[in-house]
This record gives C-alpha cells, structure tokens and sequence, in this order.
C-alpha cells in the first residue's frame, strides 16, 4: 500500500470516528434531556469521550507522520 492510499484510508477512519462521536454525543444529549437528574453523570461520559478523542488524534497524527518519515527514508534510499 502506498502512502496515499495509506492517507485515504487513515482520513476514512478519522470521518468514521467523528460520525461515531458525533451519535454518541447525540445519544447522550438526548439522554440528558429525558433524564435530567443523570446529567452529571452524562457530562463526566462527555469529558471521558472528548479525551478519548484528543488521545485518538494524537495516535493518529503520529502515525500519519511515522508512515510519512518512512516512505521518506524509503524513497530516499531507493534514489540513491
């Protein structure tokens, strides 16, 4: 697989993790909305989910540029 369609199947990942964080966002607005008494609960999930999130951001971006310094290396090894 090269580097570009490493890329496009890394940003489909990333638009399929946000839809998914945007529906349980969603779920868990609507939750707190038919059980008010259970919203501190739900802001405790919300603050776990959005630091998952930044967590998963930082994997990916370190991936993306771990792969991006390997082609790098590899290009420039066959050029030589």
């Amino acid at each position: 697989m090269n580097t570009q369609q490493q890329a496009r199947e890394l940003a489909a990942q990333e638009r399929q993790h946000n839809e998914h964080l945007k529906e349980s966002m969603l779920n868990r607005a609507q939750a707190e909305v038919q059980n008010p008494e259970e919203g501190n609960l739900t802001q405790e999930q919300a603050r776990e989910l959005a630091a998952q999130e930044r967590q998963h951001d930082e994997r990916l971006k370190e991936s993306m540029l771990n792969r991006a310094k390997s082609e790098i290396n590899s290009s420039s090894n066959t050029a030589d």
